[in-house]
């Protein structure tokens, strides 16, 4: 299954005006990474992957359309699975966005 090319366009948006702004296809999806470091990604089941503080996630994970980021059989803290239903507006979709930009962007480049 491919990402969502309209939702990833959506997200270049949001993106436009910032600097070190990369794209690379991982996992099946389209990751935005800043500076070497991965942000959020336009994923191949639907809906974003966010890298969020580790402190963060449990919190996170009480929000509607948001559930555990899993690989390998495994929850990856850090990181949460946003629903396709959780980035249906522009406000929805830029709060989850630049959330994941932020984190990227506190930590030291690659």
């Amino acid at each position: 299954m491919a990402y969502d090319a309209d939702l990833a366009e959506r997200v270049r948006e949001i993106l436009a005006a910032r600097r070190g702004i990369e794209e690379k296809k991982m996992f099946g999806g389209l990751a935005f990474m800043i500076d070497g470091n991965m942000s959020v990604v336009v994923s191949s089941h639907g809906g974003l992957m966010v890298r969020v503080p580790t402190e963060e996630t449990d919190r996170l994970l009480t929000r509607n359309h948001v559930a555990p980021m899993v690989m390998a059989g495994r929850e990856t803290r850090g990181w949460v699975r946003v629903q396709s239903g959780g980035v249906k507006t522009s406000r929805q979709l830029s709060e989850w966005v630049n959330r994941g930009v932020e984190f990227a962007e506190g930590l030291p480049a690659k």
